[in-house]
């Protein structure tokens, strides 16, 4: 078989993609962007088109928005959809995935499943109780909204900041119990997230930390300390998983966290398949562990990475590595919150304004260089502090934590 053949024929291999949310619509998107002419069928779990999810939390749970579907022609793109369809097993061995609707074969496969919810024990069946991750979530609490219910939310992490914004806009009460002493208590350090717990007052919610909850019964919440409080809805916001259970027995290597574990150019254990998005992690040599990101940006930018990789595999060609700055952002009580690195073995924490005001940032330095900053309400810093991470250009200590000096100015 001459090259051209061989070349021809890897361009026709049948890609098949697990997931039709952000990371499974730009894997097979990225696939047509990269050259790739062969069949690509993407395979999802709900019924309805591919959508976004952010919106969810936002435009489409206040009724601003009907849905938040990809502008995306699948058609003029030759992307085959099957939704409303469950993966139930990989067979690497044949290079099969079992389906709902029978086997379903792959001469590649990317792996883009996601994150689900994590429950709270003993509230599944309960009436009233809500998780919000899909767009029947968002519709399921759309008119809870508009009722204006008494709403608790269980977690002060970043989706119950978010829900708990779009409920005190629809003119509800909103209770939020948080069982660590502040909110965002895995996700940030205590001093960085202190100001964050005013906000909730500021909003009219309240916010009772250190607060376990015992049980959920319809209308009402009963927290480990004998309170009980009065709940028209409750919506759990207690953190996500990789949704790769599926795959149990399958081959594919799972860490302790549930995560796939990729590779730097998002392969997986087993042969012609690859993992991206919130149900893979991989090993960042920027920041010299292994990193599994729950965020958007990560979602769009690593299937490009796979494509890449699908490409590059039947000639043996150069591998493309996927190290990225992680970035996401929330909108939350009126402020526009922005985050981009990894703090984690950071040995410097200097802050750029003060907590207390509308606008600040936090910069977090690893011998000298930056390695993370968090910004409220001042984009600037985020996006320069982003290049500057990316460069690892060391910085001046002094003109970091001076917030009237660009950020980009502290290189030295």
């Amino acid at each position: 078989m001459s090259e051209q053949t061989e070349q021809r024929a890897a361009r026709t291999r049948h890609v098949v993609v697990v997931g039709a949310g952000m990371a499974g619509v730009q894997s097979a998107v990225a696939l047509r962007e990269a050259g790739f002419t062969g069949p690509v069928t993407l395979i999802g779990a709900e019924p309805h088109q591919p959508y976004d999810r952010p919106p969810l939390s936002k435009a489409v749970l206040l009724g601003k928005a009907e849905d938040s579907a990809f502008d995306i022609d699948f058609e003029a793109l030759d992307i085959t959809l099957r939704l409303g369809l469950d993966v139930t097993a990989l067979r690497a061995a044949d290079h099969v995935l079992d389906t709902a609707d029978g086997p379903v074969p792959y001469d590649a496969l990317i792996l883009a499943t996601g994150a689900e919810p994590m429950t709270l024990p003993g509230a599944e069946g309960v009436p009233g109780v809500h998780l919000l991750r899909t767009l029947d979530d968002a519709a399921r609490l759309r008119p809870v909204l508009d009722r204006q219910h008494d709403v608790v939310v269980v977690g002060a992490g970043w989706i119950g900041a978010e829900f708990a914004t779009a409920a005190r806009a629809a003119g509800c009460a909103v209770t939020v119990v948080e069982a660590a002493a502040r909110p965002l208590a895995g996700a940030l350090p205590a001093e960085v997230a202190a100001p964050m717990a005013a906000w909730y007052a500021d909003s009219g919610a309240e916010l009772l930390t250190g607060a376990r909850v015992d049980h959920v019964e319809e209308g009402a919440v009963v927290l480990a300390d004998g309170r009980v409080l009065p709940a028209g809805a409750v919506v759990v916001g207690i953190g996500a998983r990789p949704a790769t259970r599926w795959l149990t027995g399958s081959g594919v290597a799972l860490g302790p966290d549930g995560s796939v574990t990729a590779d730097s150019a998002l392969r997986t254990s087993l042969p012609d398949v690859y993992a991206v998005g919130d149900c893979a992690s991989f090993p960042s040599v920027r920041y010299g562990t292994r990193l599994l990101v729950h965020h958007w940006d990560n979602a769009l930018q690593g299937p490009r990475t796979a494509a890449a990789a699908i490409m590059a595999a039947p000639d043996g060609g150069p591998l493309p590595v996927y190290d990225p700055v992680p970035y996401f952002w929330s909108e939350q009580f009126g402020r526009f919150v922005q985050y981009a690195g990894h703090h984690a073995g950071a040995d410097t924490l200097l802050w750029r304004g003060d907590g207390a005001d509308a606008a600040w940032s936090v910069c977090w330095l690893r011998d000298g260089a930056l390695v993370a900053v968090l910004a409220v309400g001042r984009p600037r810093d985020l996006a320069q502090g982003r290049r500057l991470i990316e460069s690892g250009a060391v910085l001046d200590p002094e003109k970091v934590a001076d917030p009237g000096v660009p950020l980009k100015s502290a290189a030295l």
